[in-house]
């Protein structure tokens, strides 16, 4: 067990852990190591500037070293990480051979020189001393670690998978292919094990048609025969299967919706307009076969159905159109999105309803028929001080400023709707500032998808800040007010600024 100081130096005079806030790399140049070292690790020698950083970041790695080179080969294989989790987490390093690493280390209870190698790597999480580092010190484990501290180690670490053949290029791939004589299972997916996500495994996804995860491919003698399908299987299912192993069975064609025993009315483009005239209060959804929200949707519909159209006093009735096969109708409706439910009296359209997904809304829908509440206005067409941009003016707006805080979002994402307030908040501290720019991109619009595509978005909502139009890094501090901006103006004093938070 470590100390209570070795894990300290985050408390303040009273004893108090002080709340951690994330913020972004401080970039400092290296010019007198043997080792050339990335500039996104900190050093770090000063007990108070060790507070800030674990004060101020949420995930870090610290290596402490007895010496100056004592650590070479770990920082520059943690120069090579740095720059892959560059905005997900923060790597320090820490001298304990000069006077005043020493007297941090010393604070902090950290003894590298016990070591074989006189370095030791500590891990620090929301301000606290988290664990040591006792994975494999190997680029790929390293970057899985800090993406994910608290995950379980890579697949291949673990000692029950010592059987597993883990692979890790094309070259190696062909090479097992080639001198294995025994038949071979590959499994394709995406952390461990084969990483198919570079492109250069591009031809080896295309030969094999990988085209979602995992994806098992079945080799005898170097050649591929067949994909197994069996994703859910038990090592049972697997090893019963590699006793005798076929192709996959061709799959029988799923039965059209109208075809089953539904209790849903099904119509045509002839017959809808007949039916809307005979039932005086009518639902019916527009839906497409592939359409997963529909699938999902349809039991629900069903049960609904049994109940309203079986029964001689119901307040309405449930119809259904494929608008794959009835285009007419979906043309004439304007149907652009499915599933669209619209409500019909008297043979006449009434309400287009996005909210009747499930069997007790659509029943107390059709028991008093009501309009539904007016579309939520969009954040865009909101007055503020935020910019929102798209791909056609991205680039040459954000030239314009020195500093701009761009949050790329999708107007469903709840995280989002959060952030909202706050960042507009902001916004409008800084709306006197011409050199500051707070802009927003709905990444679901339009050519905005390229865009987000091409700024890195994987997930809502995420902020880049940017210089003179520059991407400049991830920003991953306070969703409020931003930490970035109160450093790096100086006119803009911290006290001025109310950090908001959610």
């Amino acid at each position: 067990m470590l100390s209570d100081k070795r894990r300290g130096g985050v408390e303040n005079s009273s004893g108090v852990a002080r709340p951690a806030l994330r913020a972004h790399f401080i970039i400092t140049p290296y010019c007198h190591l043997h080792t050339p070292v990335s500039p996104l690790i900190e050093k770090v020698s000063e007990h108070k500037d060790f507070k800030k950083l674990l004060r101020t970041r949420t995930n870090v790695l610290v290596l402490y070293t007895k010496s100056a080179t004592s650590g070479d080969s770990k920082l520059k294989l943690l120069s090579d990480v740095a720059q892959v989790i560059k905005g997900q987490g923060t790597i320090a390093w820490v001298n304990c051979g000069d006077l005043e690493g020493r007297k941090l280390c010393k604070k902090v209870k950290v003894d590298p020189s016990s070591k074989s190698d006189g370095a030791d790597l500590l891990h620090y999480k929301d301000g606290t001393f988290h664990t040591e580092y006792n994975r494999p010190a190997t680029y790929k484990s390293m970057v899985a670690f800090l993406k994910d501290p608290t995950g379980a180690p890579l697949w291949e670490e673990n000692p029950e998978a010592k059987d597993v053949v883990h692979v890790e290029t094309e070259k190696d791939f062909r090479k097992l292919l080639k001198r294995e004589e025994r038949p071979i299972l590959m499994m394709f997916f995406v952390l461990a094990g084969m990483n198919v996500h570079p492109a250069e495994f591009d031809g080896l996804k295309q030969e094999y048609n990988v085209k979602g995860y995992p994806t098992f491919c079945y080799f005898e003698k170097g050649k591929f025969l067949h994909h197994y399908e069996n994703y859910g299987g038990t090592a049972k299912d697997i090893a019963d299967w590699m006793k005798n192993p076929q192709p996959p069975q061709p799959k029988a064609p799923e039965v059209q919706w109208s075809e089953t025993d539904s209790p849903v009315f099904h119509l045509t483009d002839d017959s809808l307009d007949g039916f809307l005239e005979e039932h005086p209060s009518a639902l019916v959804m527009f839906y497409a076969p592939w359409c997963g929200h529909c699938k999902k949707m349809k039991p629900e519909y069903d049960e609904a159905a049994e109940y309203l159209n079986k029964d001689k006093n119901s307040p309405g009735v449930l119809a259904a159109v494929d608008t794959t096969i009835h285009k007419a109708v979906g043309e004439r409706f304007k149907i652009s999105g499915f599933p669209t439910v619209k409500y019909f009296e008297k043979g006449e359209e009434r309400f287009t309803l996005p909210h009747l997904r499930s069997k007790d809304k659509i029943i107390e829908f059709l028991q008093n028929p009501q309009a539904p509440p007016p579309p939520e206005q969009s954040w865009e067409d909101k007055p503020s001080s935020v910019s929102h941009l798209g791909m056609e003016d991205f680039r040459e707006a954000l030239k314009k400023k020195k500093h701009a805080l761009v949050m790329f979002y999708a107007p469903w994402c709840p995280h989002c709707k959060n952030a909202v307030p706050h960042f507009t908040t902001a916004a409008d501290l800084f709306k006197e500032d011409r050199k500051i720019a707070y802009a927003a991109v709905d990444c679901t619009k339009g050519l905005n998808q390229e865009l987000c595509k091409q700024e890195g978005v994987e997930g809502y909502p995420m902020f880049n800040y940017y210089n003179y139009g520059k991407f400049a890094e991830k920003y991953n501090g306070e969703r409020g007010v931003s930490d970035i901006f109160c450093r790096t103006i100086p006119q803009v004093k911290k006290k001025d600024v109310e950090v908001l938070s959610w």
